[in-house]
């Protein structure tokens, strides 16, 4: 069977922000153009932003990163997006975000006055611009996901950053269960050891896709995505 007609994409530079409602019945398609990307996410329910992506996550599918077969759930126990693709190899939903004093430190002092749109970003202030054209504020900032990243959590509950595995053409697939508010910023991870500023752009696929059947492999992927489905598919009656 055909891959589902693409109704928009386009490219998001380096070090960039990007928003969209990605309607429910359509699935974003995030693809690392270069190799070594990585794409911070926040996301809400555009129908009321109070509900939005919650950590537990993790809990409710006794997992420390992200990949095929995972949902995203949000505070009210509903399922935002699914992740019905990942050529990745795993995303991570722990490592948080940079600031202005983290990049800074890391990479010395940029201004727009001598750099113009080549100075050094950050992806939480990147996240507030974005979430005041929603009417949205630094009280709205809710954990990211950041995909094509990596953290690997030992059994004494260390973390360390894992080298990219994700080369170029790789690609994570987001399946929308909710009309969702989608924030995604193309800077560095936080814990990225690289000493040079050099985030990497991706290119954005959106395609219609059919609904999610009892046998979806994300709802079968642990007990609780059932009853996720099924609070979700209420809120549509």
């Amino acid at each position: 069977m055909s891959e589902p007609m693409v109704r928009w994409e386009e490219m998001v530079q380096p070090g960039a922000t990007w928003s969209h409602v990605l309607k429910r019945g359509t699935a974003l398609r995030i693809t690392d153009v270069e190799g070594g990307a990585n794409v911070g996410a926040i996301f809400y329910n555009m129908e009321c932003p109070a509900e939005r992506y919650n950590i537990d996550t993790l809990k409710a599918q006794q997992v420390a990163h992200l990949s095929k077969g995972c949902v995203l759930y949000s505070d009210m126990g509903r399922i935002l997006c699914s992740i019905t693709e990942d050529t990745a190899g795993g995303h991570d939903p722990i490592g948080g975000c940079s600031n202005a004093a983290l990049v800074r430190q890391k990479y010395g002092e940029s201004r727009y006055q001598e750099l113009r749109n080549d100075y050094y970003k950050n992806t939480r202030d990147s996240f507030l611009i974005e979430l005041e054209k929603w009417g949205l504020g630094p009280r709205d900032l809710t954990p990211n996901v950041n995909f094509f990243s990596l953290l690997r959590v030992s059994g004494d509950g260390s973390i360390a950053y894992q080298p990219s595995t994700s080369g170029p053409g790789s690609f994570v697939e987001l399946r929308a269960e909710m009309n969702v508010l989608t924030i995604l910023n193309t800077c560095q991870h936080p814990l990225d050891p690289n000493p040079k500023y050099q985030p990497r752009p991706v290119h954005l696929a959106i395609r219609s896709v059919p609904a999610p059947r009892e046998d979806d492999p994300c709802r079968t992927f642990r007990r609780e995505n059932g009853r996720g489905f099924t609070l979700t598919e209420r809120y549509f009656l």
